[in-house]
C-alpha cells in the first residue's frame, strides 16, 4: 500500500502499464482503506487523477485478463488478481521454505506466527499461521504496516542507510496519522520518532524486537530475525498475542527460546539450492475438453491464461503492437464490447495511448469501448487461448489478437506489463511436480489450476549466488551499487538489458534500498532473455516493461537479473487473501444461475448428509427453495452422490457400509449394491444426477469442484423442475455450463490457496 493515500498518476516507458498498475492500487486503497467490495468509474478517476476515457479502458483491459469484476457499472477486485502476489511469494521461496517452520512453531506455542518483510519504511506479511479461537490475532497477507508499530521494524530498520532514514522521516511528517496504513488503526496523535530510533539500537543490541501495543491496545509481539546467506536480514518471524494471555515480558520468555532454536534451520532452509522452473509457451499446450477427466487429467506444466489473454504466444512470437502504437486500430464498437461510459456509441481516436493522454486530470470526453460484464463470448480470449496452446499462426501475437477483436477497449502494453510482472515468479503454479488444465466443457477455454497447496514444499527458483548486491536508482539512466562495491547494472537509455531501480516507488512511496533485505531477495532472480522466453515476448518489449515495473518499485534489477519486490502484494493481495471458499465460489455461481436459470448449490458431506454450505437461487414462479445449513441425506442426491465418488475406495466403502437407505420416493434408489453402482458410475463420468429421488418432480445435477491436489472439496449442483425436459435434456443443456463453472471455481480457489490457507470466509468442512 502505498504511503500517499491517493497515488499520483505517473508517466513512464510504458505509460499504460503505470496506469493500470494505478487504477488496481487506487482499487486496493477503496477496499482496504474504506471496506468497499465494488466502486465506480468515477471514485477511480478521483483517486488516480486520470481521465474517464482512460480509467475505462484500463478497467476494460483488466476484465478481459480477469483481474477485476463488473457488474453493470460497479468495479470490483478478483481472485485472479493474486497471480500477481503469488509471483512474489514464489520467487522470493519464503512461504515454501519457513511455512513449515511457521506452522511447527504456531501448534507449539500456541499463538499466531507470521513471517514479514522489508517494504521501504514499512514491514509487508508474506506467511501466516494463526490459532483459531474467538479472539484471534492475525495479519493478512500482503498487510503493510508502519515500521515503527510493529516489531518486525526496529530489526529491519537497523540495516537502513541515511537514504532509507531520510524516507522514513519524509513519510512521518506526510503522514503523521497513519492514514494510508489500513491494516493498523490510525493514530490519535503523532508519534515520537525518536522512541523508534530508540528502539532500533536495542533491537541491533539484543537481535529481537517486541511491540508492546504498538498496533492497537492489547497486541503484545516479539520478532526475531532470519538472515539470508550474505548475513543481511531476509525476514523476521513473529510471534504474536493478546495482553488477557501474555504481556510483552512473559511472550518474550515464553518464545525467545523456541524462535532461537529454529532460526538456524530457517536459514538454512532459505540458503539451500531451489530449482526454478521456466516456463516457456512454445512447449505447452492447453487442454480444453468435454470429457469428464477434463477436470481433474493431470499433464505437462502449462502457463495460466487470465482470461484467455494474459500469456503471450509462443517464444518468439512478434509481439509489435499494430501501426499507430498500443491503441492503434479498432475504436469503439468492436466485437464484443460495450461502452462502460455514461453512454453508449463514440469510440477512441485511433491514436497512442500517451499521446491521447497528454492531460491526465482532464474529463473524458467521451465513452471507451468496455466489455460487457456478463454472459459474453470472449472471441478474443479464446484467440489468446489459441495461441498460447500453439494452433495459431508462428508469430501471432495474443494480445494483438485481442486489440484487434476489442479494439481500443484493449491496452497491449498493460496486459504484456502484467504477464511479465507475473512471469517474474519463475514457476507456474505445481502440486507435487504437476499442473492440472481444467476445461470450460465446449466453449473453447482452458484454465490452469496453480498453485500447490499451503505447507507443502514447492520448488520455486534458484539459490542465490554470492552477495546480493542493493542497488539505488538514480533517474532512468543509470543505477550505481551501494553496498561497498560499484556495479554497473545497465544503461536504459541506450537500450541496456539492465534497469534503474527509482527511489520515488509506487504511488509516491519513498522506498530507499531493494535488494537482499528488501524484497527477501532469496531467488536467483531472471534474466531479460528468461523473461522473453516465459511471455513469448520480443526482449524490447519485455525489458520495457521490465524497467517499469523497476522504476516503480515492483521489481529489482541485480546485474543481469530482476526479481519482483514486496511491494507487489499491495496489488489487491490482502482483501483478496481474507476471502473464503464460498466468497470465492459465489460470483461464479451467479453466472452460472445467469447462464441456465435455475438455481445452483454448493454442499459438502457431513457425517452420511450433505450440508449446504452457498446458494444462489432463480428468480421463478416455480423454484427450488433450499437455504444455508440445509441437510439431506447424501444417498439420495446428486451432490452427495458426487462427494462419495470422491472419497477414496476405502473410505466410500465403509460409508456405504453404514447406510440404511429408504425410499423417499418411488423412485429412490435403496439397495445398497445398486447405490454402490451408481456412485462408481458418478466417480467414472464426473458427474451425478439424480431424478426425482429425494422429492417428486425434483431433478438435480452435480459436478465436483476439486482442489489444487484434485481431491473433491465439495459438490456444485443445479436443481430444476422435472417437468422442464428429460433427464438427457437436462443432462446436455446444463451440464457443460456446470463444468465450466466448477472449472473457474477451482482456478480461482488454486489462486487463492497457493500459498496459504483460504481466508476469512467459511472452510470447507468446517
Amino acid at each position: 500500500m502505498s504511503f500517499s493515500p491517493v497515488p499520483p498518476p505517473v508517466n513512464g516507458p510504458v505509460g499504460p502499464l503505470e496506469r493500470g498498475l494505478a487504477v488496481l492500487r487506487e482499487l486496493t486503497r477503496l477496499a482496504a482503506q474504506e471496506g468497499r467490495a465494488t466502486v465506480r468509474p468515477g471514485d477511480l478517476v478521483r483517486g488516480t487523477g486520470l481521465a474517464r476515457s482512460v480509467v475505462d479502458r484500463v478497467v476494460a483491459t483488466l476484465e478481459q485478463l480477469g483481474y477485476v469484476t463488473l457488474d453493470g457499472r460497479d468495479i470490483g477486485l478478483a481472485v485472479r488478481l493474486m497471480e500477481l502476489g503469488n509471483a512474489y511469494l514464489a520467487a522470493s521461496g519464503l512461504p515454501a521454505a519457513l511455512g513449515p517452520f511457521a506452522e511447527r512453531l504456531a501448534d507449539r506455542l500456541d499463538e499466531s506466527v507470521s513471517v514479514a518483510v522489508p517494504d521501504g519504511g514499512g514491514v509487508r506479511f508474506v506467511v501466516q499461521v494463526t490459532r483459531r479461537r474467538t479472539m484471534s490475532l492475525a495479519f493478512r497477507i500482503g498487510d503493510l504496516l508502519p515500521a515503527e508499530r510493529c516489531s518486525p521494524g526496529p530489526l529491519f530498520a537497523a540495516e537502513w542507510s541515511g537514504a532509507d532514514w531520510a524516507a522514513w522521516r519524509a513519510r512521518r511528517a506526510g503522514d503523521p496519522l497513519d492514514t494510508a496504513f489500513p491494516a493498523v488503526p490510525p493514530r490519535h496523535r503523532p508519534g515520537s520518532g525518536a522512541d523508534f530510533e530508540a528502539r532500533v539500537k536495542e533491537a541491533a543490541h539484543d537481535g529481537w524486537a517486541t511491540d508492546d501495543q504498538l498496533i492497537e491496545p492489547g497486541l503484545v509481539a516479539v520478532s526475531v530475525p532470519v538472515r539470508d546467506a550474505s548475513g543481511r536480514i531476509a525476514c523476521a518471524v513473529n510471534v504474536v498475542s493478546h495482553t488477557s494471555r501474555h504481556d510483552v515480558d512473559s511472550l518474550r520468555a515464553a518464545v525467545l527460546g523456541p524462535l532461537g532454536a529454529e532460526v538456524p534451520a530457517m536459514e538454512a532452509a532459505l540458503a539451500a539450492p531451489r530449482r526454478r522452473h521456466a516456463v516457456s509457451t512454445a512447449s505447452t499446450a492447453l487442454v480444453a475438453s468435454a470429457a469428464p477427466a477434463a477436470s481433474a487429467a493431470s499433464v505437462a506444466p502449462v502457463a495460466p491464461v487470465p482470461g484467455g489473454v494474459g500469456a503471450f504466444g509462443p517464444a518468439g512470437s512478434a509481439p509489435g503492437a499494430p501501426s499507430g502504437g498500443d491503441d492503434a486500430g479498432g475504436g469503439a464498437g468492436a466485437a464484443g464490447t460495450t461502452p462502460l461510459g455514461p453512454a453508449a456509441g463514440g469510440g477512441l481516436p485511433a491514436a497512442d495511448e500517451t499521446r491521447a493522454e497528454s492531460a491526465l486530470g482532464a474529463p473524458s470526453s467521451g465513452p471507451s469501448a468496455q466489455p460487457a460484464g456478463s454472459g459474453r463470448t470472449r472471441s478474443a480470449a479464446g484467440a489468446a487461448s489459441a495461441a498460447v496452446g500453439g494452433t495459431s499462426a508462428v508469430g501471432e501475437d495474443p494480445a494483438r489478437m485481442a486489440k484487434r477483436e476489442l479494439g481500443a477497449g484493449f491496452l497491449q502494453s498493460l496486459a504484456r506489463g502484467l504477464a511479465v510482472l507475473r512471469a517474474l515468479g519463475g514457476v507456474e503454479g505445481v502440486s507435487r511436480g504437476e499442473a492440472r488444465v481444467v476445461g470450460g466443457a465446449g466453449q473453447g477455454e482452458a484454465r490452469v489450476v496453480e498453485g500447490a497447496s499451503w505447507g507443502e514444499a514447492r520448488a520455486v527458483g534458484g539459490a542465490a549466488e554470492g552477495e546480493v548486491c542493493t542497488v539505488e536508482g538514480v533517474g532512468r539512466s543509470e543505477a550505481r551499487a551501494v553496498d561497498g562495491e560499484a556495479r554497473a547494472v545497465g544503461d536504459a537509455a541506450r537500450g541496456a538489458s539492465g534497469a534503474a531501480g527509482g527511489i520515488g516507488g509506487a504511488g509516491g512511496m519513498p522506498h530507499g534500498l531493494v535488494g537482499a533485505g528488501q524484497g527477501g531477495g532469496l531467488g536467483g532472480g531472471m534474466t531479460l532473455t528468461a523473461v522473453a522466453e516465459a511471455t513469448g515476448l520480443a526482449r524490447a518489449t519485455a525489458r520495457r516493461s521490465l524497467l517499469t515495473l523497476v522504476e516503480l518499485g515492483y521489481a529489482e534489477a541485480d546485474g543481469r537479473t530482476f526479481r519482483p519486490l514486496p511491494r507487489v502484494l499491495e496489488l489487491g493481495y490482502a482483501p483478496l487473501a481474507e476471502l473464503g471458499f464460498t466468497d470465492i465460489a459465489q460470483p461464479h455461481m451467479r453466472e452460472l444461475v445467469r447462464t441456465v436459470h435455475e438455481s445452483a448449490s454448493l454442499a459438502v458431506l457431513d457425517g452420511g448428509d450433505i450440508r449446504y454450505i452457498a446458494r444462489v437461487p432463480t428468480v421463478r414462479i416455480m423454484s427450488v427453495n433450499i437455504t444455508i445449513g440445509t441437510r439431506f441425506p447424501a444417498y439420495a442426491t446428486s451432490m452427495g452422490r458426487v462427494l462419495l465418488a470422491g472419497l477414496d475406495a476405502d473410505a466410500r466403502a465403509a460409508h456405504l457400509a453404514d447406510v440404511r437407505p429408504r425410499p423417499l420416493t418411488r423412485h429412490t434408489v435403496t439397495s445398497v449394491p445398486e447405490l454402490a453402482r451408481v456412485v462408481e458410475r458418478a466417480a467414472a463420468e464426473g458427474y451425478a444426477l439424480v431424478d426425482q429421488e429425494l422429492e417428486e418432480g425434483l431433478r438435480s445435477l452435480a459436478v465436483p469442484v476439486r482442489d489444487a491436489r484434485g481431491r473433491v472439496m465439495a459438490a456444485l449442483n443445479v436443481a430444476t423442475h422435472a417437468g422442464r425436459g428429460t433427464a438427457e435434456s437436462v443432462r446436455g443443456e446444463l451440464l457443460p455450463a456446470l463444468r465450466t463453472t466448477a472449472a473457474r471455481i477451482e482456478a480461482d480457489l488454486a489462486t487463492a490457496s497457493a500459498h496459504h490457507a483460504l481466508g476469512a470466509g467459511e472452510r470447507v468442512g468446517a
